[in-house]
């Protein structure tokens, strides 16, 4: 691959790039590249949005450089007070082990186990020592961190700030130091940590690193970043044909986004599709694409095929009307009961009656049969709804 083939996979995506000329230079040299992404282990129940990273990671990867999947279990006793208003939980050393190990189990779905190094930040940072710490504290002043926004504005509201929360983004940076990093990933939220290795690297009279920030995925709604809490997540742990039925129901728009950031698809081809798109080649042809993909890297090939199968199955022959009606239903308090929901669509004639088809086994939800009357469906969730043989709606909760 050439040098500009090089950049343009691995800023594809990308939200910023500091500096781009400075990741050119060190690509010109030759030599395989020290790539780091910090993650920690606080909440390991992974979705894909979580992955934007590590798919990041695999393109370093397959271009031949070195990764590492750094564990903050040092700094997750800390906790990274990025984005809270409150000062946060301090992990024990137990729930740091048992989600650190979690993480390690499902990374190795998406990265090369016999090419990924995993790191533990406690292996220098403990041997840092106090007097260590001190000098580390000493190399950045509190009006610089008070810069920082979440800190700016919890200072500004008179919200408490815990000393130690200070120290969160001097050892992130301090990580890079000790690793001798080339590059580190985070996400848009991390730039002030990320930058901090910067700063600490050229303190210690190292070559800074280049800093790449990759975007938050939105979620199945298309506009909120995808969060389980919103319930417009896609889990990597999900059922093959959750998980397919869940990237079908993107839409045509999001999916181009969900191939920049989460396929490993060359550009040119993502590119080939696209103008296969504008001539006339059906979106729903290219979304199996990406379906299969998805699914294929959690759960192998023969379950890809079989989850797509099952889809057009349900959906295809016969099953679906190519013209169902797309509906837009409010939910209050971020969810709504399935059969009010069945009602409103006008699926049903009421909620009763949408309880006895519950009951009857004749609702499903993306091809998947559904059996609780009582199941809640959350705001941001984007699916087909079927009631009976003939009856559809694609309908997005707001």
């Amino acid at each position: 691959m050439s040098l500009q083939d090089s950049l343009d996979l691995l800023t594809r995506g990308t939200e910023d790039v500091i500096k781009l000329e400075e990741l050119e230079k060190k690509l010109k040299k030759g030599k395989p590249l020290h790539v780091k992404a910090g993650f920690d282990p606080t909440a390991p129940d992974l979705h894909l949005g979580h992955t934007v990273l590590i798919n990041k990671m695999a393109q370093f990867q397959q271009l031949g450089h070195d990764v590492t999947f750094l564990i903050g279990d040092f700094t997750g006793m800390i906790g990274d007070p990025t984005g809270k208003n409150v000062t946060r939980k301090i992990l024990t050393r137990e729930e740091v082990n048992e989600n650190a190990q979690t993480y390690k189990e499902q990374i190795f779905k998406i990265l090369d186990k016999e090419k990924t190094k995993v790191a533990f930040n406690s292996e220098w940072m403990t041997k840092l020592g106090s007097a260590g710490m001190i000098d580390l504290a000493s190399r950045y002043t509190v009006a610089r961190m008070l810069e920082r926004d979440d800190f700016s504005k919890r200072f500004g509201s008179q919200q408490p700030i815990a000393i130690h929360e200070f120290m969160y983004p001097l050892v992130q940076g301090y990580d890079s130091v000790a690793m001798k990093a080339d590059v580190e990933l985070g996400g848009t939220d991390q730039t002030f940590n990320l930058l901090m290795g910067r700063s600490l690297q050229s303190q210690f009279g190292q070559e800074q690193q280049v800093v790449i920030t990759m975007p938050l995925l939105e979620g199945l709604d298309g506009v909120q970043k995808m969060s389980k809490s919103l319930g417009n997540y896609i889990g990597i742990e999900d059922a093959p044909s959750d998980m397919f039925g869940k990237i079908m129901s993107i839409s045509d728009e999001l999916m181009w986004r969900y191939f920049d950031l989460l396929s490993f698809k060359s550009n040119a081809e993502i590119e080939k599709m696209k103008q296969e798109m504008q001539d006339g080649r059906n979106p729903r042809d290219i979304k199996f694409i990406l379906g299969v993909e998805i699914v294929e890297r959690f759960h192998g090939n023969q379950s890809a095929q079989e989850a797509l199968q099952a889809f057009k199955n349900q959906f295809q022959k016969g099953a679906i009307p190519d013209d169902i009606p797309e509906l837009e239903i409010t939910a209050e308090n971020g969810e709504i009961g399935l059969p009010l929901l069945l009602k409103e669509a006008g699926l049903c004639a009421s909620t009763s009656d949408a309880m006895r088809m519950i009951k009857q086994n004749a609702v499903s939800i993306n091809g998947e049969k559904v059996t609780d009357s009582k199941q809640q469906i959350q705001s941001g969730t984007q699916a087909v709804f079927q009631v009976g043989k003939r009856k559809f709606a694609k309908i997005e909760v707001k």
